[in-house]
């Protein structure tokens, strides 16, 4: 008895002890509110608490769920997990569906807001994942907050989703309405998986061409790729998801990336500096992420520094203008790494404890693929280091995110999620794509559309027989694609064609072996026409980063030179010196710098990485099944000394005094450049169609308006030709006098239509005043009085010209 009074004892006192230690830490958790901190998920009164109510404001939800958050659940918000916490997921094939306990509970513990699931493994073992995870996230933690579970979705869901152009190709299409198309069936299909935060678009701008990350891009103009970047969030984030609340506002969260200035780096070498200043930053850089990303869920920082300040520790990028300026109020978050290398790369901090103050206090979360040094936050704040109210509003940022998503009423994988995935209509979507992203570059005497009746067709090059993706795919998505050898078979049998194929691979990509050559130009005497297909390559992102693997483009593969690769120039001069009619296409990630093949080929056309059905859509093209609409959104230097090649340079910088080395040998000498010329061999929005238009009647709605009036530019465009095709109809503008140095010319509107042979339409832009605003010495933008040229046409052809004031 006396025993067990004091066992009873014991125990009383050692309820008396945790009530008064959890009096004394309360663990970042106020104690003088409506819940009581036994019980943070319920209130005092017995009511039920706001951030549980899906008919509440969503601010009424975060500012609720907030204080109920210990410092330590706060903070696990804030860093990336990994699904492979509770799963094996080293075999892509392996279905077995069971997961480590040990493992989900510490993964969730110490990095539970947002988890990494972008791995190639079967669908089941996948939803069977992120089931685990969500439900024990909303069953069996304290507060049941569901976390984001993530994958890629560059140019479709890489889970064995379908795989569509890269983005230079989508961009290629100057069609805003089908690449919104694209997004939203890349979110179809990840959204039934339980995948709920993609990364993606990236609006860096192509104006670097040696860096490998090219063929992510919308291109090096910021009006096309903020245009396209706001195309993609919207296909991607537009609906909801299924049983959530009315204040849901998304189904799968964009993320845009990289902020800013990444695609610029000096010697095109990935990660290095950006060298600018701040108009730089706001007339180029910035404007597709104002455009594009207000109302995107998250926003991922870039590696590089830009003046010498990384981005992902750049106070007034991400907080003076991201945040305070533009109020943007969601997720933002570092790429993989990135906070290591403010000590590994930088050398702007010499512990972790300051890398993640630095990180955070810029109001970022942290991704995996470092250290995680936002482990060391709990302690900073308790050091006084690192405030609570800085990791208080970086916290709202993600729950913001997640209410705006209706996670927390339905955070699950779809029973049938199958029906989403690669439907009916979304290849008819694929094969949209892959056919209006083809750009037609030259056309020599029409040579192209060949008839369906030729006798023979020579398929010549290391890129007929191969499917030639981008890099943000996964291992084997290739197994889904059409080669060009499979889709000139399938079409020419689709028209009941008797043509022949006479096919040879001439050299490898890889290679300057040439004893292949031989045989090519043979092949190209026994046909009628000899199609040349070259270019660069990429890899998917497990053989991209596995050692002793080869590629010219991709993340981490930069250039010291745009030609061909190896033997294949030398291929196409030897086919083209046979005799016979030959077509030259460039299947490649970013541009590629040969004069030789714009000059001698018969027909030129431009195949940006296509998606699953490009072999298809490159054959529908040459035979005419296709009219070619695309245009070019990048421009095409004649080599890598004559870049940079973007269209829109600074008024004053292209001076043209050029040289030239001729065939035989012969030296032209110039000054501007001695032997060559900085004008592109192909400029930005050159495209080429088999059909002729012509413009009529530009008009403005005023000739005449004040700083703050927006206006419209028509024009009359009429097909020509014999033949429907669309048009991409590109509107610029020159300021003609302005107090700082601006573009010579800057797109400012486009719109693409279709017109029927004969036929002819009225074409009417809207474009906004502050399209013509300057930032000024005085570091804001002002639309100034003047006089601004606007044209239509390409950025190196003008159709029709006119002035517009402003008073």
């Amino acid at each position: 008895m006396l025993m067990r009074t004091f066992v009873a004892f014991l125990a009383l006192v050692a309820t008396l002890f945790l009530v008064v230690a959890a009096e004394m830490n309360t663990f970042g958790v106020r104690g003088d509110l409506h819940f009581g901190l036994e019980a943070r998920a319920k209130n005092k009164d017995g009511s039920a608490p706001i951030y549980k109510d899906p008919n509440a404001p969503i601010e009424d939800r975060v500012n609720d769920l907030l204080p109920r958050m210990t410092l330590e659940e706060k903070v696990s918000q804030l860093i990336q997990g990994d699904i492979n916490g509770w799963m094996n997921l080293s075999d892509p094939l392996d279905d077995t569906l069971v997961f480590n306990q040990t493992g989900l509970e510490e993964m969730i513990r110490l990095k539970g807001g947002s988890i990494w699931a972008g791995y190639l493994t079967p669908y089941e073992k996948l939803v069977y994942a992120i089931n685990v995870g969500q439900h024990y996230l909303m069953e069996n933690t304290t507060l049941g907050i569901p976390a984001l579970f993530q994958s890629e979705g560059l140019h479709g869901f890489t889970d064995n989703g379908t795989i569509f152009p890269s983005p230079i190709g989508l961009a290629a299409s100057f069609d805003t309405d089908l690449v919104s198309k694209v997004a939203s069936v890349a979110s179809d299909e990840a959204e039934g998986l339980g995948i709920t935060h993609m990364f993606a678009p990236v609006l860096d701008l192509s104006r670097e061409l040696r860096w490998g990350r090219v063929e992510e891009n919308f291109g090096e103009d910021p009006f096309l790729t903020g245009e396209m970047g706001h195309a993609f969030v919207t296909g991607m984030q537009s609906g909801k998801r299924r049983n959530v609340s009315e204040t849901a506002i998304a189904r799968v969260a964009a993320t845009c990336k990289h902020f800013a200035a990444f695609g610029s780096p000096q010697g095109g070498l990935n990660l290095a500096q950006v060298s600018g200043g701040e108009r730089e930053l706001r007339t180029m850089y910035l404007k597709p992420f104002n455009r594009a990303c207000i109302d995107s869920l998250s926003i991922m920082t870039a590696y590089s520094s830009y003046d010498g300040i990384p981005a992902i520790a750049n106070t007034h990028l991400l907080t003076d203008i991201l945040r305070n300026e533009w109020g943007y109020k969601y997720w933002v978050v570092t790429d993989a790494g990135s906070v290591d290398l403010l000590i590994t790369l930088h050398g702007t901090c010499e512990t972790r404890e300051c890398a993640a103050k630095a990180t955070v206090n810029n109001f970022s979360g942290e991704m995996g693929g470092g250290t995680y040094t936002f482990l060391t936050l709990p302690d900073q704040v308790a050091a006084g280091t690192v405030s609570m109210d800085t990791i208080d509003e970086t916290v709202k940022t993600l729950l913001r995110a997640k209410f705006s998503l209706g996670l927390f009423e339905n955070p699950y994988p779809y029973e049938d999620y199958l029906s989403s995935i690669r439907t009916p209509e979304s290849k008819e979507i694929l094969h949209a794509a892959d056919a209006e992203s083809i750009v037609l570059l030259e056309n020599r005497q029409n040579i192209l559309p060949l008839s369906t009746n030729i006798g023979s067709v020579a398929l010549i090059g290391p890129q007929v027989d191969r499917v030639a993706f981008g890099d943000y795919v996964f291992l084997n998505a290739s197994n889904n694609g059409i080669t060009p050898l499979a889709g000139f078979k399938q079409y020419l049998a689709n028209v009941s064609s008797s043509t022949k194929i006479n096919f040879a691979e001439g050299c490898k990509l890889w290679s300057n072996d040439e004893s292949g050559i031989h045989a090519a130009v043979d092949a190209a005497k026994n046909s009628d026409v000899a199609i040349v297909m070259v270019g660069t390559w990429s890899l998917d992102q497990t053989n991209l980063w596995t050692p002793g693997t080869n590629a010219t483009t991709g993340e981490h593969v930069d250039l010291s030179n745009l030609g061909l690769v190896g033997a294949q120039l030398a291929l196409a001069q030897a086919v083209k010196d046979a005799g016979k009619p030959t077509i030259v296409v460039l299947v490649s990630g970013k541009p590629v710098a040969e004069p030789w093949i714009q000059a001698h080929a018969d027909a030129v056309i431009q195949q940006f990485y296509p998606g699953e059905m490009g072999g298809l859509a490159i054959a529908e093209v040459i035979f005419g099944a296709v009219n070619p609409s695309g245009k070019l959104p990048v421009s095409f230097p004649r080599s890598i000394g004559t870049t940079p090649a973007f269209y829109n340079y600074l008024k004053g910088s292209r001076p043209l005094d050029p040289g030239f080395v001729f065939d035989n040998g012969t030296l032209k000498f110039g000054h501007q450049y001695v032997l060559d010329s900085p004008i592109p061999l192909w400029s930005f929005g050159h495209g080429l169609s088999y059909t002729t238009f012509n413009y009529t009647d530009l008009t403005l709605s005023s000739s005449t308006i004040t700083p703050s009036q927006d206006f419209n530019v028509s024009v009359t465009v009429h097909n020509t030709g014999s033949v429907t095709g669309k048009e991409v109809v590109q509107v610029y503008m020159t300021d003609l006098v302005a107090s700082v140095v601006t573009p010579n010319q800057e797109l400012i509107g486009f719109k693409k239509v279709e017109i029927p042979a004969g036929g002819s339409t009225i074409v009417t832009i809207p474009v906004l005043s502050s399209q013509l605003a300057v930032w000024s010495v005085q570091n804001k933008w002002v639309v100034e009085p003047g006089v601004f040229a606007v044209k239509v046409g390409t950025s190196d052809t003008v159709y029709a010209q006119t002035n517009l004031t402003v008073t």
